[in-house]
């Protein structure tokens, strides 16, 4: 079982669920992870270390080949330096709304630093959704 927290256009309804997502997940969790959350600029979020909570869902899919499609979308390459790819894929813990854990996933994020330099702006209240304007 392959288990992915999703904080931006992978979240059901968002832009890369129907096309990466949809028909390969068994099970959508609402869940949050400890981070920091960014507006960038481009339309789509990226989550940070820290410790913040990032409001998101948990990805249960049985089909391996989903991380391959996800690490092209999110420019991440394991074989690249960490400094070269604009997301890194870690396991982190994920929590339902309660704070109860619901085990290791994994999840994409960016330094940052780099955030900051893409411009990106923080989302305090660790909600990400494509449907709003995030001022710049």
């Amino acid at each position: 079982m392959l288990k992915v927290f999703v904080y931006g256009t992978l979240k059901p309804g968002e832009a890369n669920y129907q096309r990466y997502c949809a028909g390969k997940v068994l099970n959508a969790t609402k869940a949050i992870a400890q981070g920091k959350l960014f507006a960038l600029p481009m339309g789509y979020p990226a989550m940070t270390p820290g410790n913040s909570t990032i409001h998101g869902y948990l990805l249960s899919l049985t089909n391996l080949d989903v991380l391959k499609a996800l690490d092209e979308l999110e420019d991440y390459h394991p074989a690249r330096a960490a400094s070269e790819n604009l997301y890194n894929r870690k396991q982190i813990e994920t929590y339902n709304p309660q704070g109860n854990s619901l085990g290791w996933a994994w999840v994409y994020i960016m330094t940052q630093e780099l955030a900051l330099q893409l411009g990106g702006v923080h989302l305090p209240n660790g909600w990400w959704s494509g449907s709003e304007i995030y001022e710049v």
